[in-house]
C-alpha cells in the first residue's frame, strides 16, 4: 500500500504530465482513466501483444490430459494464460488444483469461471508461489504438475518444482511479440514531451529500451514491481521508481507521488 493520501485539493498531482501507457485493451483503458483522474494525460501506445504458441499441438495435448484429470496441479502465471484457457474452452476437473501466481491472475481465473486454490499471500511471483507450495500441498511428493507459460518466461517455477521432486510438464501457452510504436510517440519521448513511462513487465521493458531508449533523464521510468524493475535494469533500462504493490493503481500512484514531490520542490 502507498503511504499517506494523494492530495485531492488544488491542482491534481499529474496535471500537465503526459504518461505513456504501454498496453492497450481493457487494462490500458483502465489505467488511462486512472491517470486522467490524477489530472494527467495518458498516451496509450501498446508495445507488446500476445500470439498463439508455435507448438499448438503440444498445448492441445496438454489441455486434453488436463481435462482427463491426469495432473494434480496446474500453475497459471498470467491473465493472458487464463485467456488461452478460455479460448480453448479448457476443462479443469475438480480433482486438479489450480495455483495462481498472484491476485490479478486469480481474479482473471474467477472471472473466466475457474478457481484459484493457491495464491501467494505476500510475494506475487513464481518465487512466492514456490515458497508457499510445500505447505499448500502438505509436503506430498511427487505430484504431477502442468506449468503453462509464455515462450519467453524464465523457468523459475518449472525448475523449482522439479527440484522439489515433482513430475513437471512445462508447456508454452502463448508468445509475446513486440509492437512498433508510432513515430510521433518515439519523437515525443526523445524530445522529453513524455513525462513518465509505465513499465509493466520485463518484455515491456525490453521494447521500451529497444524502441525508445535511451530514455531522457527527465522522463520518469516507473516499474510495477521489484521483479519488473530487475528485468528492466537487466535490459539496460533505467528505473526511477517502483510501485509498492504489484497493481496498476499502485503504479499510477507512485508516478503521482513523484510528480507531487517535484511540484513541491
Amino acid at each position: 500500500m502507498t503511504t499517506g493520501p494523494i492530495p485531492t485539493q488544488g491542482p491534481k498531482p499529474l496535471a500537465g504530465w503526459r504518461v505513456l501507457v504501454p498496453r492497450g485493451g481493457p487494462w490500458g483503458d483502465s489505467v488511462a482513466a486512472d491517470i486522467r483522474a490524477h489530472g494527467g494525460i495518458p498516451v496509450v501506445a501498446p508495445m507488446i501483444n500476445f500470439a498463439p504458441t508455435s507448438d499448438e499441438e503440444a498445448l492441445e495435448r496438454a489441455l486434453a490430459e488436463l481435462a482427463a484429470g491426469r495432473f494434480d496441479w496446474v500453475t497459471v502465471t498470467s491473465a493472458t494464460t487464463v485467456d488461452v484457457l478460455s479460448a480453448h474452452q479448457a476443462r479443469i476437473p475438480p480433482n486438479t488444483r489450480i495455483a495462481a501466481v498472484g491476485e490479478t491472475t486469480a481474479a482473471a481465473l474467477l472471472a473466466a469461471g475457474y478457481r484459484a486454490d493457491l495464491v501467494p499471500a505476500d510475494d506475487n511471483s513464481a518465487v512466492g508461489l514456490l515458497a508457499e507450495w510445500p505447505a499448500a500441498t502438505r509436503g506430498v511428493v511427487p505430484l504431477r504438475v502442468l506449468t503453462l507459460r509464455s515462450e519467453i518466461a524464465k523457468p523459475t517455477l518449472t525448475d523449482g518444482l522439479t527440484e522439489m521432486g515433482h513430475d513437471v510438464e512445462s508447456v508454452v501457452a502463448y508468445r509475446t511479440v513486440g509492437i512498433p510504436v508510432a513515430e510521433h510517440v518515439v519523437a515525443d519521448v526523445a524530445s522529453g514531451r513524455i513525462n513518465a513511462i509505465l513499465v509493466t513487465s520485463g518484455s515491456v521493458a525490453e521494447q521500451v529500451q529497444q524502441q525508445l531508449g535511451p530514455v531522457p533523464e527527465g522522463t520518469l521510468v516507473a516499474a510495477i514491481g521489484p521483479r519488473t524493475a530487475r528485468d528492466a535494469r537487466s535490459a539496460g533500462l533505467r528505473v526511477d521508481v517502483v510501485a509498492r504493490d504489484r497493481t496498476a493503481e499502485s503504479l499510477v500512484d507512485a508516478v503521482a507521488r513523484v510528480a507531487a514531490q517535484r511540484a513541491d520542490s
